[in-house]
């Protein structure tokens, strides 16, 4: 069949009934100002966190607190990131739903967390390797002194920048929404591994409050995506 096709005029036009037009992405001429808009969500998210929780974490925190905090930020600064990309190119409803949510509750959660260093008087960011104040979780697997910070990244359940780079590349068609949900499981894996250490660590009553929320939304999360991937039939 040919994929030639008449306008209203009566006038021929080439690739119409092209089969591969359905499969691409319809998001990218949308591209800027979706992300524009998902990134002043996050930014107002990230603010609401840290203005409306003022004075809640008050109280002396041990290392294990000023540790969780720092690494949780890197940690969620990455997931906010992957939700945006997903947000703004997928086309399953459930998947951006999903998407919105992540990036705006750990963008709010980021907030607090940067108060919380502001109120204690300690810098935003450490000297110490991620995950060095995790060390006396019980069932932590110490990572090698030596590591690099991409291989304890890795260990924290991070994606690497290739697969943040194929994510980029994928977005917006089935392979790229069954990779966020691939990387995105593993993520939240990796941070429910931190809630599970400062739950057995931490002294300061709110950042355990907090944590505790995290691992229970991230768990459902987990849920979630693991049920949508099955619906798009993902490996």
């Amino acid at each position: 069949m040919s994929d030639v096709a008449s306008d209203e005029d009566g006038q021929q036009v080439d690739g119409a009934g092209d089969p591969d037009e359905d499969r691409r992405p319809r998001t990218s001429g949308r591209w800027p100002l979706i992300a524009l808009g998902i990134v002043l969500v996050a930014a107002a998210a990230f603010a609401i966190g840290r203005f409306t929780t003022l004075g809640t974490a008050a109280s002396g925190p041990n290392a294990a607190d000023i540790g969780f905090a720092r690494d949780m930020q890197v940690h969620h600064a990455q997931a906010v990131e992957m939700a945006m990309v997903e947000y703004a190119a997928t086309g399953n409803d459930d998947l951006r739903y999903t998407a919105y949510d992540i990036a705006t509750g750990q963008a709010s959660q980021s907030g607090e967390m940067y108060d919380w260093l502001v109120q204690w008087g300690v810098a935003p960011y450490g000297s110490d390797p991620l995950m060095q104040w995790m060390q006396e979780a019980p069932g932590h697997h110490d990572a090698p002194s030596d590591a690099t910070d991409e291989e304890l990244r890795a260990a924290m359940g991070m994606a690497t920048e290739q697969d943040l780079a194929r994510l980029r590349e994928t977005a917006g068609t089935d392979e790229g929404d069954c990779l966020f949900i691939e990387l995105m499981t593993r993520h939240h894996e990796g941070a429910i591994e931190m809630t599970d250490a400062i739950a057995e660590l931490g002294s300061n009553p709110r950042v355990r409050q907090v944590a505790s929320a995290m691992a229970e939304t991230q768990q459902r999360e987990i849920d979630a995506l693991h049920d949508i991937g099955g619906q798009i039939g993902c490996a």
